[in-house]
């Protein structure tokens, strides 16, 4: 087993903790140390079974552990690729013909089908379906439910809100967000919020 650290002390970081688990039950995989937190006041405590080891500082003192970052803290840690993993629950099904880049956390019950393509940081919550052909940028964050039907491309640095489906062939720009429950029916420029449905633009996107 490979020692393992959270970065991001949130609730999905916690969570995740029960991820591990859940994989470590199917195949025994990673030796969970703990959380690295954002936060120096959480360092010493204990959060859902795992102790805060440090700050951004520890994780140079553990050279030797795989390192999966949570959404929001996590991402801003800003290490080493290659100390990257990424955490996908057994219930996921996984096309073999997918690519699941570096650093992504995949949560229960989400469908991810043939020649889906995940850029790195993507960050998706349960029950989500990305089919066939989809193409998924760096930084993007599916809330729950989510629904992508066959080749939709959705830009880096992209939310997408909780229950939102978007049709085939939608190219969603980057740094934009979807809103809960939207329909999305025509492309998304860059940089822009949608809501309702059929999905209309709300206003600018607020640039991180």
């Amino acid at each position: 087993m490979k020692d393992l650290v959270i970065l991001g002390t949130d609730v999905h970081g916690l969570e995740m903790a029960e991820i591990v688990e859940r994989v470590n039950r199917v195949i025994p995989t990673w030796n969970l140390l703990g959380y690295i937190a954002a936060d120096a006041k959480k360092v010493g405590q204990e959060l859902n079974g795992y102790p805060v080891l440090g700050t951004k500082e520890k994780i140079a003192e553990l050279p030797n552990a795989c390192l999966v970052p949570a959404y929001g803290a996590g991402w801003k840690m800003e290490v080493p690729r290659e100390r990257l993993v990424s955490l996908i629950d057994p219930s996921a099904f996984v096309s073999r013909m997918a690519q699941i880049g570096a650093g992504c956390v995949i949560f229960p019950n989400c469908y991810i089908g043939l020649r889906a393509r995940l850029g790195d940081y993507v960050f998706c919550l349960s029950g989500c379906s990305i089919n066939h052909d989809d193409a998924i940028g760096d930084r993007v964050v599916l809330a729950s439910g989510v629904h992508l039907a066959g080749h939709t491309h959705v830009e880096a640095d992209c939310y997408l809100g909780q229950g939102c489906t978007i049709r085939q062939h939608i190219r969603v720009g980057r740094g934009s967000l979807i809103g809960m429950g939207a329909v999305v029916v025509k492309d998304v420029p860059p940089n822009t919020v949608v809501v309702g449905n059929p999905a209309r633009k709300l206003r600018d996107a607020q640039k991180a």
